[in-house]
C-alpha cells in the first residue's frame, strides 16, 4: 500500500483521481500543497478518531475557518463560489467541509479500512451496512489471503507428526 500524501507525484496521482471543479483545483502538485492536504487529512483524521476531544474539535474548526462558500446571483441564477483567501488551502478545505456534509448526513457509516496496512476511511454505502474494507478488490482479497496463507502454513508447519501424517494423505 502506498499514502499517495506522501510525496508530490503521489498527490499529483490522487488529484488526477478527484472530481474537483476545474475552477478551485490546483493546476500543479507542489510541497506547500503536499503539507496543507497531509495537515487536513491528520485533522479529519484525529477528528474521526476522537470526535469528543475538544483539541480536535478546535483543530477541526480552524480549518473550515480558512475558507467558506460564497452565495451571489449571476446572470444564470442563484451560484455559489468557493472563498478560500490562501489557494493552497482550498482542497484541505473542500476536504474538511465535506466531511463535514458527511458528519451531518451520514456520520455512522464512516469507517476505517480493517486492513490492517490500509491508511483509508470509507463511506459504507452497503445495504446492511457490514463493510469491512475500502476496497474488495484489494484490502478485502490481501486480507483473505493472508488469513489462508497463514491456515495453511499453520497446518504444514506444526510439530506434531500425526498432523504431518494427515497432511501428506492429503496432498496424496
Amino acid at each position: 500500500m502506498q499514502d499517495l500524501l506522501e510525496t508530490i507525484p503521489g498527490v499529483a496521482l490522487w488529484l488526477a483521481s478527484t472530481k474537483l471543479d476545474p475552477q478551485v483545483a490546483p493546476k500543479t502538485a507542489d510541497e506547500a500543497l503536499r503539507q496543507t492536504l497531509d495537515h487536513a487529512r491528520s485533522v479529519v483524521q484525529d477528528l474521526a478518531e476522537h470526535s469528543q476531544d475538544p483539541r480536535a474539535l478546535t483543530a477541526f474548526n480552524a480549518l473550515l475557518a480558512r475558507g467558506h462558500r460564497e452565495r451571489y446571483l449571476a446572470a444564470t441564477g442563484p451560484a455559489t463560489r468557493v472563498v478560500v483567501p490562501e489557494p493552497v488551502w482550498t482542497v484541505a478545505w473542500l476536504a474538511a467541509e465535506n466531511y463535514l456534509d458527511l458528519l451531518e448526513h451520514s456520520a455512522d457509516r464512516i469507517r476505517r479500512c480493517e486492513h490492517p496496512q490500509c491508511v483509508l476511511w470509507y463511506l459504507d454505502t452497503s445495504r446492511s451496512r457490514t463493510r469491512r474494507w475500502c476496497s474488495m478488490k484489494v484490502c478485502g482479497n490481501r486480507t483473505k489471503a493472508d488469513r489462508h496463507y497463514r491456515r495453511r502454513t499453520a497446518t504444514t508447519t506444526s510439530t506434531d507428526p500425526d498432523q504431518w501424517q494427515s497432511s501428506r494423505a492429503r496432498q496424496s
